[in-house]
């Protein structure tokens, strides 16, 4: 699973450079996770919005989780993407450690994700965490929010974004069922 790695890629897979701090990070709450949660930092990558993507537990390692959140403004990241399943409270723990956005995915569980949903979604008042769908399109649009979020104080990325749009629609009219 990747890490900060001192050099990234392009969209062909070409190496651009020696990487910027990440902005965003993507943590997980078991390495089973990456499988769904790759779509996000996939999504980062065809950005090229510098990340960083770790597994912590907001039960198994409770004061990593924590440490991670509480640290997380002053290395420079704007968004925490956090996904986890079951009980689902790393997003939760990361909320309450920071106050940068966090962006809480569920993982598809024993109850089909929506164990995780609920634990996700169901902060007390003056905790949030925006909550996307259950796994990869949650994944994907976590990533595409957090882009969003990012584009706001930078107008080359916003345009990136709205390009992304156009090519989206431009599918969809371009399909036919025959």
């Amino acid at each position: 699973m990747p890490r900060n790695n001192s050099k990234t890629t392009n969209r062909s897979g070409h190496v651009t450079g020696v990487r910027t701090k990440p902005l965003v990070a993507v943590i997980m709450g078991s390495k089973s996770d990456w499988e769904t949660m790759r779509a996000a930092s996939d999504t980062l990558k065809n950005f090229d919005i510098a990340h960083e993507s770790r597994v912590m537990s907001a039960h198994r390692t409770p004061q990593l989780a924590a440490d991670f959140a509480d640290n997380a403004d002053s290395r420079g990241l704007e968004v925490i993407i956090a996904a986890a399943g079951g009980a689902a409270h790393l997003a939760g723990v990361m909320a309450a450690h920071t106050t940068l956005p966090v962006l809480g995915v569920p993982m598809t569980s024993a109850l089909n994700g929506l164990d995780s949903l609920l634990s996700t979604v169901q902060m007390p008042g003056g905790i949030p965490v925006g909550t996307l769908a259950i796994g990869k399109a949650g994944a994907t649009n976590a990533a595409l929010l957090a882009i969003a979020i990012l584009a706001n104080k930078r107008p080359e990325l916003k345009a990136k974004l709205r390009e992304f749009r156009v090519e989206q629609e431009k599918k969809i009219k371009e399909t036919t069922l025959y």
